[in-house]
């Protein structure tokens, strides 16, 4: 089976650098400033003893459109691009996608599956979890932060669908087995949802506060701070219809409350090194969905304004939230 990864940068390049040295068929379709440092260094994964260096299989988004279907389609496109760039990203993959064609993307939040759902349909587009803690260099090479990387995918109708021929299945077997951990998962909205009030908990907490997760907790306040953001996010998912079981919500608290802890998200990074966020897809549309669940959400409002500031400041492209 053959794979498309789009976007070879810290989730797309780990996963298919992990899946080439596999023996999987992977083809990264990248931008061609990527293309260039990938063809001069090779995609090279470094950092807690999985340093690798492999000659990856480049395609741009230009020479697949232009190929006359010669690339043909794939059986599984890996959508690993910012929620800013979805929709170029939805078009750069068109010639790509057949009729058997899975669609794995996965982005943080929500709204992206409605997105790539109406394009491709319900049935070829899967939803997906990644649980990683890698970054790219100032060389361009993927940075492993802490060893152990997850994939959890499923039908978003439900169901842990593993036979053969359903998408889901098919996933399954081309990613299993590559040195990362893959599951299927029978509710994934679910899952999604409670990584979406991580993600976005732990964004509040240090992009609001300009700090990482242990700096916010050791100062006074700062742990009376983060639970308050996790009770509003947790809020708003309970009143979506998925709950965070209780033993979750207490690791997850505990995660985000422990002093000393250098965990900081990859929107406080995007922060610190002034780069655009994905502020109105994380943020924006949490905040969004709760007011149409009547869930009050005060300091990620706060957070979500703060962010929009930023951006607006320095001209990072923020659309309008109207």
């Amino acid at each position: 089976m053959r794979l498309l990864v789009v976007g070879a940068g810290a989730t797309g390049g780990y996963f298919g650098a992990r899946l080439v040295r596999a023996g999987r068929d992977v083809t990264f379709l990248v931008r061609p400033g990527r293309a260039a440092v990938l063809r001069e260094r090779g995609l090279r994964i470094v950092g807690s003893g999985e340093d690798d260096r492999i000659d990856a299989r480049l395609v741009t988004a230009a020479e697949l459109r232009d190929s006359g279907g010669s690339y043909g389609s794939y059986d599984v496109v890996l959508v690993s691009v910012k929620a800013t760039a979805l929709a170029q990203a939805m078009e750069d993959i068109a010639p790509a996608v057949g009729p058997s064609t899975a669609i794995l993307p996965v982005l943080n939040g929500m709204a992206h599956l409605d997105r790539l759902s109406d394009r491709f349909g319900t049935a070829s587009v899967l939803g997906g979890v990644a649980l990683l803690a890698t970054s790219v260099d100032a060389r361009g090479d993927i940075a492993v932060l802490a060893p152990g990387a997850k994939l959890t995918l499923g039908d978003q109708r439900g169901g842990a669908v593993r036979t053969a021929d359903s998408p889901a299945g098919r996933a399954f077997d081309l990613l299993d087995g590559a040195g990362f951990e893959v599951t299927v998962s029978e509710n994934i909205l679910a899952e999604m949802w409670h990584k979406w009030v991580f993600i976005a908990t732990a964004g509040a907490i240090t992009c609001l506060m300009r700090g990482t997760i242990g700096d916010v907790a050791s100062v006074p306040g700062g742990t009376e701070y983060a639970k308050a953001v996790l009770a509003e996010t947790a809020a708003v998912s309970a009143a979506a219809g998925f709950p965070l079981a209780e033993e979750r919500r207490a690791t997850t608290e505990g995660t985000l409350t422990q002093p000393g802890s250098p965990f900081a998200p990859s929107f406080y990074r995007d922060v610190t090194a002034g780069r655009s966020t994905e502020v109105e897809h994380v943020f924006g549309d949490l905040t969004r969905r709760a007011a149409e669940l009547s869930v009050a959400t005060p300091l990620m409002d706060l957070a979500t304004m703060n962010l929009r500031v930023y951006e607006h400041r320095y001209g990072l492209g923020l659309r309008s939230a109207s």
